[in-house]
């Protein structure tokens, strides 16, 4: 059987697996937004509480969940993508 077209084969298998990665990571960005945005959220501002002088809602959906998503991106990378090499030389280590 020839090489050259399981490797390529392996390389989007790959690709698919983190690719769903990212979009599973957009979704829980998203849902975090969403929740703290809204969930911690008031109609009268009066009511609002307030951390660092931003808004309670504001600061975990925005500051918080930037600080989360740069962690979570960061451990996600590290340990689930995998490097794929292009060469021909590296074929036989994927």
């Amino acid at each position: 059987m020839d090489m050259r077209n399981q490797i390529p084969d392996k390389w989007n298998q790959i690709a698919n697996r983190e690719a769903l990665i990212g979009v599973g990571l957009a979704i829980f960005n998203f849902a975090w937004w969403y929740l703290f945005a809204y969930g911690l959220g008031s109609k009268k501002p009066e009511d609002y509480s307030y951390i660092l002088g931003l808004p309670a809602w504001f600061f975990y959906s925005c500051v918080v969940g930037f600080v989360v998503m740069v962690a979570l991106v960061t451990f996600i990378v590290k340990v689930f993508f995998v490097e794929i090499p292009f060469d021909e030389e590296g074929e036989e280590d994927v």
